[in-house]
């Protein structure tokens, strides 16, 4: 009886066999029939469909945000709230020493950000005494008020590397030195991906930065530690901001 009861259970699963292999002959056989663009039109996807965007001299997309236009600090507001203490001096934002750090009045999760810096040609202090290491003109760029993009003269300027321009502070050496002289113009493009977390704060999905400094890549698609520190190692703790420790334009 069991022998029997085998036989019959293996009877369908031969023909199933059988019919599959006869059903994938016929496909192939109906693949190799059809003409080269044929074959190619499987693989193309027609949606979604990018949206269009114009990019004029300035070269400002027409879909960004501009949150500095050379005029006013409308976007801006202090770290703890109220009005940004900055000024705008012949078209770029200038920091007034002990006045504190800026942030953007809007919030930002996954970004682009283009920044244009320099640092002030004088590398003194009051004294005379000249400035060095992370005292040589200390900024940087926040994202969401935890993750910085180290801003620093770095033009012959002997500091810990992974606290250099375009390191991500504490947490990235950047595979450059691209710095330019204290005076000249610098640019960042930042692409910033958000760390995700539930509802209970566990991290879900990393956050990831990339920057090109000065045309430069420094930072490629570099994996978030945490929130930056300055003592400790970072930990994980919706908008970016600027900082500043000693005199920075940007």
């Amino acid at each position: 009886m069991n022998n029997t009861f085998l036989k019959r259970g293996l009877a369908p699963v031969s023909i199933g066999i059988i019919a599959a292999t006869l059903s994938y002959s016929a496909i192939t056989l109906a693949e190799k029939a059809k003409e080269p663009w044929q074959l190619a039109e499987e693989t193309e996807v027609w949606e979604p469909v990018p949206a269009v965007i114009s990019v004029p001299a300035n070269g400002i997309p027409s879909d960004a945000v501009v949150l500095f236009d050379g005029k006013n600090l409308n976007q801006w507001q202090g770290a703890e709230g109220g009005a940004a203490k900055w000024k705008v001096v012949d078209g770029a934002m200038v920091v007034v020493p002990k006045t504190g750090d800026i942030k953007t009045k809007e919030s930002f999760c996954d970004v682009q950000l283009h920044v244009e810096w320099k640092t002030p040609t004088l590398i003194t202090d009051d004294a005379g005494k000249l400035l060095d290491g992370q005292a040589r003109n200390n900024s940087g760029v926040f994202f969401q008020e935890r993750y910085e993009v180290q801003v620093l003269d770095s033009f012959n300027n002997k500091t810990y590397p992974n606290g250099q321009a375009g390191s991500v502070y504490k947490q990235s050496i950047p595979l450059v030195n691209a710095s330019r002289a204290p005076g000249e113009w610098q640019t960042y493009d930042i692409i910033f991906t958000a760390p995700k977390f539930d509802s209970a704060q566990k991290l879900t999905s990393p956050g990831y930065v990339t920057v090109l400094h000065n045309g430069v890549l420094v930072q490629n698609h570099f994996e978030i530690q945490g929130a930056t520190e300055w003592i400790g190692k970072p930990e994980f703790r919706n908008d970016f901001a600027l900082t500043h420790r000693c005199a920075a334009r940007s």
